[in-house]
């Protein structure tokens, strides 16, 4: 079986959530005779085709990006093509440009969107796409969202509830590089035996300003992995409240990342906005075995980490709640490690790339069924 993704953005240019999602929907397939390629838009597309663990990655070349939707002219002759050769087209939404190209290339076969998020921030750019939005997600053979949270507080999911299916997205522990003994050292002397870890890119939903607030007048040392547009804002927020404890350490290498996971005590994951539709690097630090605190924002967040037991949910924008889950795990060492080996009990249970793997082949081969029934 023959399945195309079709994404802006994807590695090696762009490292994200849903880029790590695609990633592990082709290796996962693999697993499954699934022979997957990605087509992406790309800023330098030399060369055109790059080869990731088992899968082909296809660059056309980025002509401009508008509000983060990035536009091509050469990709529609790729993507037609490719999608002729392909068995099942799977979309990641969302990217209005997408929806142009899925109209213009008249493309005949199965065709499933992964719904990773609603528009959130562009509201009023909304209002002009809403139409397209609307016929594009009609024209599906079938939506899937990455949880049931998502799913049931989604309006535009709801609309298409007959169609869409929820399959969570997956993870492969045994992808993930092993630190060695030396650099688990460096950062256990650098960082001492306990603290408090966030991994993610500093973009406006992350609520890294509220895991800020939260720190003031206490001193639990935290460690924040990443980079991005609130960068310098955050490190004068920082300055400003004084924090003495709190430790940037930019972009890391997946080793270092791992190392971190691995030693720290837990995980803070402060989003306050539905674009943190689920939520990788939370559920990474459940897949080692980590108490989590998020914030309850009615999306996948709160399908990985369950209030009581996996770890703590808190109001979103409240400083005041997510510095006492902190205290609460701080001062509970026994009731952090019980959650922490909830939460890896319910990675093995509902979030190995295996287990989605297999839910995707189910879907697929459905869908290549309902196709041969109607042409009987």
């Amino acid at each position: 079986m023959r399945v195309l993704h079709f994404f802006k953005t994807y590695l090696p240019d762009s490292v994200g959530g849903i880029e790590q999602v695609i990633f592990q929907l082709c290796e996962s397939g693999a697993r499954h005779g699934i022979e997957s390629q990605v087509l992406t838009l790309s800023a330098d597309p030399t060369p055109a085709v790059v080869k990731i663990g088992q899968h082909e990655v296809h660059r056309a070349k980025l002509d401009v990006q508008f509000a983060s939707t990035g536009f091509s002219y050469s990709v529609f002759k790729q993507f037609r093509e490719m999608a002729a050769e392909a068995d099942v087209v799977n979309y990641h939404f969302p990217w209005p440009f997408m929806d142009l190209v899925h109209f213009f290339s008249a493309m005949n076969k199965p065709c499933v969107v992964t719904y990773h998020s609603d528009i959130v921030r562009q509201q009023h750019l909304l209002k002009m796409y809403r139409p397209l939005m609307n016929r594009f997600l009609n024209s599906a053979d079938r939506i899937v969202a990455a949880s049931p949270n998502y799913f049931h507080t989604s309006d535009v999911l709801q609309a298409h509830r007959e169609k869409t299916r929820v399959i969570p997205y997956g993870l492969n522990k045994s992808g993930y590089p092993q630190p060695e003994p030396e650099r688990l050292a460096h950062w256990r002397e650098r960082l001492g035996e306990r603290f408090f870890l966030f991994v993610g890119v500093m973009r406006y939903y992350k609520g890294l300003h509220i895991l800020l607030d939260a720190l003031k007048d206490v001193d639990y040392p935290v460690v924040i992995v990443g980079a991005g547009p609130l960068e310098v804002e955050l490190h004068a927020q920082a300055t400003a409240l004084g924090l003495r404890n709190l430790h940037f350490l930019g972009r890391l290498g997946e080793e270092d990342k791992v190392a971190l996971l691995q030693l720290s005590y837990a995980i803070v994951f402060p989003s306050h906005l539905r674009s943190e539709a689920f939520g990788i690097s939370l559920l990474e630090g459940a897949m080692y075995g980590k108490p989590m605190i998020s914030s309850e924002i009615g999306t996948g967040t709160s399908y990985i980490n369950i209030h009581g037991e996996t770890g703590l949910v808190v109001p979103p924008s409240n400083p005041q709640a997510f510095r006492e889950a902190m205290r609460t795990l701080w001062e509970n060492p026994q009731l952090a490690a019980h959650m922490g080996q909830r939460a890896e009990a319910r990675y093995r249970q509902l979030f190995t790339a295996d287990e989605m793997g297999r839910k995707w082949m189910e879907l697929y081969q459905e869908l290549l069924e309902e196709k041969a029934l109607s042409y009987a």
